[in-house]
């Protein structure tokens, strides 16, 4: 008997491209039967908050492609980076996480982030958790 494999990822930015990068290796993982774990610290745990992720823009140095990366992905019908996370919570088998020394540092409460959030844990907690995964990755 197999036992489910397991991705973990550390998301430290929140701008568009890095929550795309995330949300759609957490998807693919789900789709092949894997949990994933998603730890937001930093300035990715900043696209937690309440309205932020919908607010999320590419970096200074590919601020020029913005438009026409969102252009193509409303003609590819591609979800929001949020619509994925709901649907990524929708599954069952993905948990999210915010980081609590990270909260504290920037002065963020629980309820200001978004319902999505399954638990607010310091990295010792989380580095349990992806001690345990097949897969880490730092995005």
């Amino acid at each position: 008997m197999s036992q489910t494999k397991k991705i973990a990822l550390v998301v430290q930015s929140g701008t568009v491209d890095k929550l795309y990068c995330a949300f759609i290796l957490a998807s693919t993982s789900v789709a092949m039967g894997w949990e994933a774990h998603v730890y937001f610290t930093f300035w990715g745990l900043q696209s937690l908050v309440k309205g932020a992720m919908e607010k999320a823009v590419l970096p200074g140095d590919y601020k020029h492609l913005e438009e026409t990366m969102r252009k193509n992905l409303e003609r590819m019908k591609y979800p929001s980076p949020y619509e994925m996370l709901k649907r990524l919570k929708q599954s069952g088998q993905c948990k999210i996480y915010a980081c609590t020394p990270t909260m504290e540092m920037f002065g963020v409460k629980k309820e200001d982030l978004i319902p999505e959030i399954d638990d607010m844990v310091g990295a010792a907690t989380f580095l349990n958790i992806a001690a345990d995964a097949d897969v880490n990755l730092f995005i």
